[in-house]
C-alpha cells in the first residue's frame, strides 16, 4: 500500500466531508450532531476507500466515480427515513446524496492521482 496515496485521499475525504456538511447545513432546518458526524465520516470513508483500493476500473476517473457510488448508497438509504419537508423530498435527497458522493469520489481521485501523482 502506498502511504502517500492513503493519506492524501483520506485528507481530502475529510475536506469534502466538511464541504458536504456546509452544503447540508445551508438548508432551512438545522443539522443535528449525529447527522453532521455521519456526513463528515461518510465522505472521509470514501477518501479512505479510494486510498486503500486496488480495484482497477480502467481509468482513475471511473475508480473515483464507482467508489463514491458504492460508499454513498448506505447514507442515501438512511435519508429515506427522513420526514418529508416542503423544500426537499426524501427521494430527491436520496438521489442527491448518491450523485454528490460520486462527484466527491471523482474529485478525491482527481486530486490524489493527477495533482499529487499518487497513483494506485
Amino acid at each position: 500500500m502506498k502511504t502517500k496515496r492513503l493519506l492524501i485521499a483520506t485528507l481530502f475525504g475529510v475536506v469534502f466531508g466538511f464541504v458536504c456538511f456546509g452544503f447540508a447545513s445551508s438548508g432551512p432546518e438545522p443539522i443535528g450532531l449525529y447527522l453532521a458526524i455521519n456526513i463528515i465520516f461518510g465522505r472521509t470513508l470514501i477518501g479512505f476507500a479510494i486510498g486503500i483500493s486496488r480495484f482497477s476500473f480502467g481509468h482513475w476517473s471511473l475508480h473515483g466515480l464507482i467508489m463514491g457510488l458504492i460508499f454513498s448508497v448506505p447514507a442515501a438509504f438512511g435519508v429515506l427515513m427522513m420526514p418529508e419537508t416542503p423544500d426537499f423530498s426524501p427521494s430527491m435527497i436520496f438521489i442527491a446524496t448518491i450523485v454528490m458522493g460520486m462527484i466527491y469520489g471523482f474529485l478525491i481521485e482527481l486530486i490524489t492521482t493527477v495533482f499529487f501523482k499518487a497513483k494506485m
